[in-house]
């Protein structure tokens, strides 16, 4: 691989509960072409909270290996992924006079400074700053200011905070590991990167990301993201209730989830049946296919009953016309999207990662839309931001941030 080509490697690692999957991506001028795919089993995160970081740095050096091993090259610097009951999400405005009657890039990052001026927490620190939109004087719906005329500037920000240990746990599992972290990026945030269409982003959608410890939320609308929530529930929650029901192992009730999952009883044959390996060395059962739907259904029906309390608490209900777009590694489950629009009550999808090249086949499923979405976020963000590093956790800062929204900008416009 030649050196040019080594630097436009965009790395997203997708730190998750169940497993751990590095995603490379070549950016050249068509796009992002994915040449390198590794994944591990995750056994040292809960609910998408690192526990163990031993156990996590031998999980991220093995997906890590793997995809080096596809790609043919060696890795230094990844977009990590962030998740966990701990993120809170919040909406915040800034005003400012404008210095010379010309918006330029200093009153940009004034305004920008005054709407993140919210009390915060010492053990919680900002992962993003996202503009929704800025006014000049009282015209609204601007969203690029720049050389633009006026006396007073006002930008309406998302900002999106995470705790402090949980962003340096992750650092420091990347750094044992071997690794940089370029930047820590909100896993929904990331995954609407991948799966989301511009057209949705305008009109409205609530896109939501059922992970194995977590189901993560993000409403965009008007282009701009509106609200994030992560609620801590996900597969692993329904692989416990098969193993608790059926009495079978974990690992096995893993297994018929994946082989056998359906959520919704129309979608099941009366005479199908499925065999279930017992505890203990006792012999396998064989059981009705609608024992594991009775199971599974009401779990799926709580999340969504918790991801639709979250759709009202956040006031956009009316604004997600283009309706609710679900990923993520539990979303394969048979009869998810049907489910879902009867609990929504609007057009549901399955989110698949798009606007890709190269090994298409293998990242299109929603399994890989945090990995992928890193990726194009990296590239999209990739020289403007500072390394994490745990020694100073809050030196990045600023810098990270800013640079972020110069990326957004970039991105946006």
């Amino acid at each position: 691989m030649s050196a040019t080509k080594r630097d436009n490697l965009i790395v997203g690692l997708d730190i998750g509960t169940t497993k751990i999957c590095a995603i490379i991506g070549n950016v050249t001028e068509e796009g992002i072409d994915i040449v390198g795919i590794g994944t591990s089993i995750s056994s040292g995160l809960r609910k998408g909270v690192v526990i163990n970081i031993e156990s996590t740095v031998g999980a991220i050096r093995k997906a890590i290996e793997e995809a080096e091993l596809m790609a043919g090259c060696e890795i230094k610097s990844v977009y990590a992924g962030i998740a966990g009951g701990h993120i809170k999400g919040l909406n915040s405005n800034g005003v400012i006079a404008i210095k010379n009657r010309e918006v330029s890039q200093e009153d940009v990052r004034r305004v920008i400074d005054a709407a993140k001026a919210i009390s915060i927490p010492m053990d919680r620190e900002v992962l993003h700053i996202l503009p929704q939109e800025f006014i000049i004087d009282d015209q609204d719906g601007i969203r690029e200011p720049l050389g633009m005329s006026g006396v007073r500037l006002e930008a309406k920000v998302h900002i999106v905070t995470g705790a402090v240990a949980s962003a340096q746990n992750i650092v420091k599992s990347c750094n044992r590991a071997g690794l940089d972290v370029a930047d820590i990026v909100l896993e929904q945030l990331a995954s609407s990167h991948a799966v989301l269409s511009e057209d949705e982003k305008e009109l409205g959608v609530c896109m939501v990301d059922i992970g194995g410890g977590t189901t993560d939320i993000a409403i965009f609308s008007e282009g701009a993201i509106k609200y994030t929530s992560v609620i801590s529930l996900g597969g692993n929650q329904l692989t416990n209730d098969i193993a608790v029901g059926l009495r079978t192992p974990f690992a096995e009730a893993e297994k018929i989830k994946q082989k056998h999952g359906c959520c919704l009883a129309s979608l099941v044959g009366k005479e199908d049946k499925i065999e279930v390996p017992s505890v203990g060395g006792r012999k396998p059962r064989e059981l009705s296919r609608n024992v594991l739907c009775e199971i599974l259904g009401p779990r799926m029906e709580e999340i969504f009953s918790l991801v639709n309390r979250e759709i009202i608490k956040s006031g956009l209900e009316d604004s997600i016309a283009s309706g609710v777009v679900i990923t993520g590694g539990s979303s394969i489950l048979e009869g998810i999207p049907e489910l879902a629009e009867q609990m929504f009550n609007l057009p549901v999808r399955r989110g698949l990662p798009q606007k890709i090249g190269g090994l298409v086949d293998v990242v299109k499923s929603p399994v890989y839309a945090t990995g992928v979405g890193l990726v194009v976020y990296g590239s999209r963000n990739s020289g403007t931001l500072q390394p994490f590093t745990t020694n100073k956790p809050d030196a990045h800062l600023f810098g990270s941030v800013f640079g972020r929204m110069k990326g957004w900008f970039r991105e946006f416009f």
